[in-house]
């Protein structure tokens, strides 16, 4: 059955974590929502390959609509680390036992969010000492599941991987 997933991202995301991901999630029939507070925004990856125009705004959704949420890495989550609603949101996901895919960056709000305590999660190494501190069980590896929830991945190299676990957990 086709799933529904949020995509939180504004400017300055990492292109291939952002395309890769969202073009197989279509591919497999599943319908993908961007999310940002501004609704018919146009933004732009740092690679600047395409641009994105935001469906929805966080105001307007609620997280009842969505099956999983998806956080691309880049600049993007490090705009959103502060900022309350995106903060309240990925709780609310997190709340529902809803899945939360996260890649390389996305981490960080993760730990902003304070969901991260005793949880399996893997991002670059940079990140490691800081997601322990937020209360994470680090893992250096291409992708971390933890129960169905938190699925991670380190960079754009684990993609591949990465997307076959995602979409191993909206298949269930």
């Amino acid at each position: 059955m086709p799933k529904r997933i949020a995509v939180l991202v504004t400017h300055n995301f990492d292109d291939e974590e952002y395309f890769e991901p969202v073009e197989a999630f279509r591919a497999a029939r599943h319908s993908v929502c961007n999310i940002e507070h501004e609704a018919g925004k146009v933004i732009y990856g740092k690679q600047c390959k395409a641009a994105v125009t935001i469906d929805q705004s966080i105001d307007h959704i609620s997280v009842n609509d969505f099956d999983a949420l998806l956080i691309p890495g880049g600049e993007s989550p490090l705009t959103f680390s502060s900022d309350l609603k995106v903060i309240q949101l990925i709780q609310e996901f997190n709340a529902a036992k809803k899945s939360i895919f996260s890649i390389c960056d996305g981490s960080l709000l993760l730990g902003a969010a304070d969901i991260l305590k005793d949880r399996i999660i893997t991002s670059i190494r940079d990140h490691a000492p800081w997601l322990q501190n937020a209360g994470g069980r680090y893992y250096d590896a291409e992708v971390a599941n933890d129960n169905n929830q938190l699925i991670s991945a380190r960079a754009p190299d684990d993609l591949p991987v990465f997307i076959f676990e995602c979409l191993e957990v909206l298949r269930s």
